[in-house]
């Protein structure tokens, strides 16, 4: 029987709150929220203590905790790739957080500190990297490989057979079709439809998806 270590959660925003909600449904013991804001320090959120800044979980020997990264992104996920590496460097893990409405079919992979939230789909074949995000309602078809730090947006539909590269953001309701390659660092916009490949540190928005800049 495998025993689930106490979890600490990194911020304490929009993205915090759902995982609080679903670590709750999934019964795991959540020790407490660190935020850099030092005036939130005693205060709660969604009934969880905010305990400190980063540097709090020095108080935890990294044998005894888990760590979850409860930083989202509306555009690339630099942030959260920052504190991952951080916390992994100090010698920290984050665990795997996946809700029990989720769709996950049998030989999926899913990879250290990867999010998989409520009703979210992802089907045979599929790789979710480390520290990526398969946000609400998001559909990830057989064969999909997930880059690390990668965020799919709630509502976002992947085809099969899609790559999608390290950082980059697939926004909410954006619908990529079969076979395509998105890059590196790239932003594809809410309710995009792309249908070419995209290259690394590009933004792409539209139906068909073209691209507006590089980033």
């Amino acid at each position: 029987m495998i025993v689930s270590k106490p979890v600490i959660i990194i911020g304490a925003g929009g993205h915090a709150s759902v995982l609080i909600a679903t670590l709750k449904t999934l019964g795991r013991q959540i020790i407490g929220i660190l935020n850099l804001d030092e005036a939130l320090v005693g205060k709660t959120m969604n009934g969880i203590p905010i305990i400190g800044n980063d540097n709090k979980v020095k108080d935890f020997s990294p044998a005894t905790i888990e760590l979850v990264n409860g930083l989202g992104s509306v555009s690339l996920p630099v942030k959260r790739k920052a504190i991952y590496m951080k916390f992994i460097n100090d010698g920290y893990k984050f665990t795997a957080v996946i809700h029990p409405s989720a769709t996950i079919a049998e030989n999926v992979i899913i990879n250290e500190g990867a999010q998989i939230m409520a009703g979210a789909i992802v089907q045979a074949g599929s790789t979710i990297s480390i520290n990526a995000i398969i946000n609400t309602g998001a559909i990830v078809d057989h064969d999909c490989q997930i880059g690390q730090h990668a965020h799919i947006a709630p509502g976002a539909v992947l085809s099969g057979d899609i790559q999608v590269g390290e950082m980059s953001h697939i926004g909410t309701g954006a619908i990529i079709i079969q076979g395509i390659k998105i890059g590196s660092n790239v932003i594809v916009g809410a309710g995009a439809v792309v249908i070419h490949n995209v290259k690394d540190c590009y933004k792409v928005v539209g139906n068909p998806a073209k691209a507006i800049n590089n980033i």
